[in-house]
């Protein structure tokens, strides 16, 4: 089974984001088109390794953290996610999010 695309795009695209960076802008810097980005960050394209290293590199993100869950039996990435999801949350919302959680997994 090879990597999943989609999940790597989705990661790309959220880092992307959180470095306040466009597509446009992301293009511009890696040399290609804007339709080019937008087909990774949506998963129907296929990266190199080469290509992913580039913009991990731009972004500022690790290309370990774009991998890493890209096999489906790998769940650290979402686990390092959830952690930082709930760095900033107040003991109200950790609650409501563990009590939400708690009914979804022993359902």
């Amino acid at each position: 089974m090879g990597p999943n695309y989609s999940i790597i795009g989705m990661k790309l695209k959220q880092a992307r984001i959180d470095k306040k960076i466009t597509q446009e802008k992301l293009a511009e810097l890696l040399d290609v088109s804007v339709a080019y980005v937008s087909r990774v960050e949506r998963g129907s394209t296929e990266l190199s390794l080469k290509r992913l290293i580039q913009i991990c590199n731009l972004l500022e993100i690790s290309t370990g953290c774009i991998l890493d869950d890209v096999i489906p039996t790998s769940n650290s990435y979402l686990n390092v996610a959830f952690s930082d999801l709930l760095k900033n949350c107040p003991t109200e919302k950790i609650n409501l999010i563990y009590n939400v959680a708690k009914v979804i997994a022993e359902s």
